[in-house]
């Protein structure tokens, strides 16, 4: 199975790279498969590549999910 993760833009690097962020976790990823990407744009990443662009209201309804889900393992710990 494979996990990808909303991530947004925040600032353009040469070569077709980009630094993104969620939730205050920061990488650097490759924007080759995507086009137009900007910052401030959400991109959806799996292994340090943007595999397309995504609206932000759908990024952050899935941030949302995934941000509840650690609530809750928080919880049962």
């Amino acid at each position: 199975m494979c996990l990808a993760i909303p991530m947004k833009i925040v600032e353009l690097l040469p070569h077709d790279r980009a630094k993104v962020d969620a939730d205050g976790v920061s990488m650097e990823i490759s924007l080759n498969l995507v086009n137009d990407a900007c910052p401030g744009d959400y991109v959806i990443v799996h292994t340090g590549f943007a595999l397309e662009k995504i609206d932000t209201v759908e990024a952050e309804k899935t941030l949302d999910l995934f941000r509840e889900l650690a609530a809750t393992r928080e919880n049962s710990d």
